[in-house]
């Protein structure tokens, strides 16, 4: 038996360009295929609105030296993302910085 790799397509992003965010992290789910974070955003017209970012799967994010307790519900965090195409409130997370100044790549 040979093994099958899944390939996961990012066609739903602008990944030729990044919106920057900061806001409070909601919820976050340490998951395989992908991890999620989910952030309450204070758009141009003062209303709030929760973003869902995609990042790499939690096995990913650790080997990369991100720890699961690293970004938990109530921080503030600023992050760099390839927002959806159309136009809603989601992104593949490119990069987050947290609370301490430190940014690391999610994807």
């Amino acid at each position: 038996a040979v093994a099958a790799w899944a390939h996961h397509s990012h066609g739903n992003y602008a990944m030729t360009e990044y919106v920057e965010l900061n806001g409070t992290v909601t919820d976050v789910y340490w998951v395989n295929p992908h991890a999620w974070v989910y952030m309450d955003v204070v758009n141009e017209a003062g209303e709030t609105e929760t973003w869902a970012m995609e990042a790499a799967g939690a096995t990913t994010l650790v080997r990369g030296g991100i720890a699961q307790d690293e970004v938990e519900p109530g921080d503030q965090i600023h992050v760099r993302c390839h927002a959806l195409r159309d136009g809603s409130s989601g992104c593949l997370l490119g990069f987050v910085t947290t609370a301490d100044g430190v940014e690391k790549e999610w994807d």
